[in-house]
């Protein structure tokens, strides 16, 4: 849209549009048509699922690194990923057209911007989806530690041919596209990460290993880590189109993020400060690898924890086929 000064002279206003085009397209504070078919509950689900999960596992390692005066970074990272996650809301409010997180690069800084976003956004998918495979065989591995495989006279290692048996039960939740039936698969990783934080809780309460180390309150050599840990457990945003156009009411979206930023931050905080309070320094980068295998808790809980890539995985692999 061009205004004309007094002197004739045309003022670019990029991000304004006349009424008239904006009752065609749908544009302002509120998108007037909505395709989507899923419930309050089932996007917080799908929130939750996105956001919490794998990052519980990590994030005692997180404290151990920075020491206790990092988890402040625990809660910034969180604010501000919070803010920008409703910064997408306002971007999809705005233009309807837009549905997914290389559009808003689009609409930004053109077709530049549209390659930039998504180069980043495939490299983020493709690493933190070969991250949860590689976490699930290490977890096994350090389960059923003597297990090997032979296929054609070909010898596999424990950890490779467990990583090649969690892709293939993974592979069910990848083709499925239905978002309310996912949100199932959603719930099954937000109760998993429950049940995690509950075994370890009982390990430390139970089976002998108590709450006795006392940590140090900074460690300035590794905040760099635990920032970068942090920060991947809110490394969600390239979901969120996803599940805003998903949803039947998409005015809620804003507290289905409120709701899910808290939940998580709150079972991040818990478990990194059980694992610190337990382990302390000897932490390793894993949780679940300092528990004791020969326990039935510990064994229930890195099963569990299993669920929580295996639940994942689809809205990785949807955004990386969207994109």
């Amino acid at each position: 849209m061009e205004t004309k000064t007094e002197n004739d002279n045309s003022l670019s206003l990029p991000m304004l549009a006349d009424d008239c085009d904006k009752a065609e397209k749908g544009i302002g504070s509120d998108r007037l048509i909505s395709n989507g078919k899923t419930s309050f509950l089932k996007t917080t689900f799908h929130g939750l699922n996105a956001l919490s999960g794998v990052g519980i596992l990590s994030t005692p390692y997180a404290l151990s690194s920075g020491g206790w005066l990092s988890m402040i970074l625990l809660l910034l990272i969180a604010c501000v990923t919070f803010y920008t996650s409703l910064l997408i809301k306002r971007c999809m409010d705005f233009d309807p057209t837009i549905t997914s997180y290389p559009d808003i690069g689009d609409r930004a800084f053109g077709t530049r911007g549209r390659i930039l976003v998504s180069v980043f956004m495939n490299l983020e998918l493709y690493m933190v989806a070969t991250g949860f495979l590689i976490l699930s065989g290490d977890n096994l591995h350090n389960l059923l530690p003597d297990v090997n495989f032979e296929f054609w006279g070909l010898q596999f290692g424990g950890k490779q041919s467990f990583v090649l048996i969690v892709a293939l039960l993974i592979l069910p939740t990848v083709l499925l596209k239905n978002m309310s039936i996912l949100a199932y698969v959603s719930a099954s990783a937000v109760l998993a990460t429950l049940v995690i934080i509950g075994l370890i809780f009982w390990e430390a309460t139970y089976d002998g290993i108590g709450f006795h180390k006392s940590g140090v309150v900074v460690n300035w050599g590794g905040i760099p880590t635990s920032f970068s840990l942090y920060a991947f457990c809110y490394c969600a945003h390239p979901v969120f189109p996803t599940l805003y156009t998903s949803m039947k009411n998409q005015n809620q979206f804003s507290k289905v993020m409120l709701v899910c930023f808290v939940f998580s931050t709150v079972t991040y905080a818990s478990i990194a400060i059980m694992g610190y309070l337990m382990f302390g320094s000897d932490l390793e980068s894993q949780i679940t690898l300092n528990l004791q295998p020969e326990k039935f808790s510990s064994k229930l809980a890195i099963y569990t924890a299993l669920i929580n890539p295996i639940a994942k995985f689809w809205a990785l692999i949807r955004n990386l086929d969207m994109s």
